[in-house]
């Protein structure tokens, strides 16, 4: 699941729009926000072995990682080895690019592979220090991911930015229905805690020959996908991503998918899903107003 956030009321001074994103074998989902224009509200610090911006106008995002016990961001961000430094502001996030900042607890971690044993309560202190403790800056968008399920990381996140304008949730799942019976429960933790739900999207929805351009069903949607659930259960369907080898390899290098292969069927879902979220914080924006 992911979380979408807007004028936090702690340590960063603005944040246009927060999202939060519950996560069911979600791949490559991270990158979504970054090619998107807007003013730049303050500087930012130089990006890491990535090209500088553009234009001066861009959308200014945070990524938040709060899967304790598995962080894969500093991997699929191409981030593997950075640390958290401090300053007199608190701690400063690692930067992707000039507006696109991370935190995770892979950077405070010795290798990659250390396990992260913790129960509860030293899950809920971490979560609240990434709050509290971070020097974001001004961003527009806090994006939040989080571990599949509904357990301390979600109850955690809901009570510290519960009194916030959090713009919602926007839940990842895969076609077959083991994976759409823990969607079921999600979407039904998000209505118990009056989150926001902004909509769902498919992943790994069909495979697409890159020579024939014939569709295979890698995942059958045995009782319908995810269309069939959002109509039954009255939720927005966001867009369904095809399946790609190169989504994975991207991940696993470090690497922008919508950079790297910018003219495949995945690419184009990614796109249309990205104007979704953005007009509905957009108009969840002017209804508060």
């Amino acid at each position: 699941m992911y979380i979408v956030y807007r004028r936090a009321p702690i340590h960063w001074s603005h944040i246009g729009s927060a999202l939060i994103i519950m996560t069911v074998l979600a791949v490559g989902f991270f990158w979504l926000m970054s090619p998107i224009k807007c003013p730049v509200h303050a500087h930012r610090q130089p990006g890491s072995q990535r090209s500088s911006m553009e234009s001066s106008w861009v959308q200014l995002v945070a990524l938040l990682d709060i899967d304790i016990c598995g962080p894969s961001i500093p991997k699929m961000m191409g981030l593997e080895g950075e640390q958290v430094h401090q300053s007199g502001f608190g701690w400063s996030p690692v930067y992707v690019e000039e507006n696109l900042g991370v935190m995770s607890v892979g950077f405070l971690l010795s290798s990659p592979d250390d396990a992260v044993i913790w129960r509860g309560p030293k899950k809920n202190g971490l979560i609240k220090q990434f709050l509290r403790d971070v020097d974001w800056g001004e961003v527009d968008y806090l994006i939040v991911d989080t571990p599949p399920g509904t357990s301390d990381e979600h109850l955690s996140i809901m009570q510290y930015l519960g009194a916030t304008h959090i713009d919602g949730a926007v839940i990842i799942t895969t076609p077959q229905e083991v994976s759409l019976q823990d969607v079921r429960k999600e979407i039904n933790f998000c209505h118990k805690v009056k989150l926001p739900i902004i909509g769902v999207v498919e992943n790994m929805s069909g495979f697409i020959c890159p020579k024939c351009k014939n569709e295979s069903q890698i995942f059958p949607p045995t009782t319908g996908g995810a269309e069939m659930m959002c109509k039954n259960l009255n939720v927005s369907l966001l867009g369904k991503v095809p399946l790609d080898p190169q989504i994975g390899k991207s991940c696993d290098n470090g690497q922008s998918f919508l950079s790297e292969v910018p003219e495949s069927p995945a690419t184009s879902s990614y796109k249309n899903i990205i104007q979704r979220i953005q007009d509905y914080c957009g108009l969840h924006q002017s209804q508060e107003k």
